[in-house]
């Protein structure tokens, strides 16, 4: 992965439609493109299968070199797993709606990126049905990465909306596609630590309760784990969910914390610490970005085959849950002082009591049944991570330029 670090999840916010004939526009124009994309993935697939590498240079298990999967391709996560698997010889298609939750800027620069390297994304969005389908048609992946969703805890007090329409909303249009594609593709799909809410055993493991979230993200993930398993019993669908822990990274969100606290500091401006009651630690399991990488490519590697044909379920289908963390929490106040001594800046801080906005006081992951089932274990800490990240991002930002190098 180091590639992504040393060169220039997510969607964002949903603006609703400001009247029908909007809806009547934006649905023409996305099938007035549908014959254009054809063309261009037929043209992907020739590259995919003819103008693949030779079986010399091959690992042994070639029947791997033939994924194509559906990632969400230019937000965080998504780009750094569509490089890792482009990277091994693996055919990717991406799709982004590029919107503007955060700035969009960021999100085509990781776009030029991925084409720079042979992948080409969509700009569409998982809730137009048809244009689903017609990836579908032109392309029979035996994969589907989905990253797609309305990141982001305290947003949703804002734009409630957006991660009904996102995260679930979407997910269940996608599923839909799947369901009835044939062959039916396996499924990876990204879940949250979120969803252990209000638990207060730690570290946190996929056996624990997840009934009890704290924010309207989080319900809408959980939401996401049960409708995996409806679709996984009634169609078949071979369905994995990876509950990440606080990733952090170069290309980074630039609403996560670690992300506009170095843009604070180095614009001199003051940054909220929170902490819990009782002047109680909030703290992170922050989880690198080449770690979460390798997890979900060992997800991707071991998912099992659909088992549905035509929409109905032949016989029962895998159903996986995975922790993806570091399981070494480190409180807020210490990524601070990280920070400070890799910008060489003294943070102005501003210390705040923890809100009641969907924020918890710490997450820690179980990671041993990714340990044992996904080979996961990550290899980074935070100060060699934020360390990649700081390179990165004063390369990114240099002379007020935001464009890849």
């Amino acid at each position: 992965m180091s590639s992504m670090n040393d060169i220039p999840s997510t969607p964002g916010k949903f603006k609703m439609d400001k009247s029908s004939h909007f809806h009547r526009v934006r649905w023409h124009s996305s099938y007035t493109k549908l014959t254009f994309w054809s063309i261009i993935f037929l043209g992907l697939i020739f590259v995919f299968f003819i103008r693949s590498p030779s079986s010399s240079s091959l690992p042994a298990d070639s029947s791997r070199r033939s994924l194509r999967t559906y990632g969400w391709g230019a937000g965080f996560v998504g780009t750094h797993v569509s490089a890792a698997l482009k990277r091994r010889g693996d055919g990717v298609v991406g799709l982004d709606n590029f919107n503007d939750y955060y700035d969009p800027s960021l999100k085509r620069a990781r776009q030029a990126l991925l084409e720079r390297t042979g992948i080409y994304v969509v700009e569409g969005d998982i809730n137009d049905s048809a244009l689903l389908r017609k990836l579908f048609e032109v392309v029979a992946f035996t994969h589907v990465m989905h990253l797609a969703a309305q990141a982001g805890v305290r947003y949703a007090m804002e734009n409630p909306g957006s991660y009904v329409h996102s995260n679930i909303a979407g997910f269940v249009n996608l599923l839909e596609v799947c369901k009835s594609a044939n062959p039916q593709p396996a499924i990876v799909w990204a879940s949250s630590s979120s969803v252990y809410g209000l638990n207060t055993k730690v570290p946190f493991s996929e056996r624990d309760r997840t009934d009890q979230p704290a924010s309207l993200y989080a319900a809408t993930k959980k939401a996401g784990e049960e409708i995996a398993h409806t679709y996984n019993h009634i169609y078949g669908l071979s369905l994995t969910g990876l509950r990440f822990f606080t990733v952090y990274g170069p290309w980074g969100r630039p609403d996560m914390a670690y992300f506009f606290f170095t843009r604070d500091i180095l614009s001199g401006k003051t940054i909220p610490i929170f902490e819990a009651a009782n002047h109680g630690t909030v703290a992170r399991d922050f989880t690198y970005i080449d770690d979460i990488v390798r997890g979900c490519l060992g997800a991707l590697d071991t998912a099992e085959k659909s088992t549905g044909s035509g929409g109905k379920k032949k016989r029962p289908a895998q159903l996986r849950v995975f922790n993806l963390g570091n399981t070494s929490p480190v409180p807020v106040a210490e990524l601070v002082n990280i920070l400070e001594r890799l910008l060489k800046m003294k943070a102005k801080k501003n210390i705040m009591k923890l809100p009641r906005n969907g924020d918890v006081q710490f997450t820690h992951a179980n990671i041993s049944l990714a340990q044992r089932e996904l080979g996961y274990r990550p290899t980074t800490d935070l100060q060699a991570g934020l360390k990649k990240f700081v390179r990165w991002y004063l390369r990114y930002h240099s002379d007020g330029q935001k464009a890849a190098e």
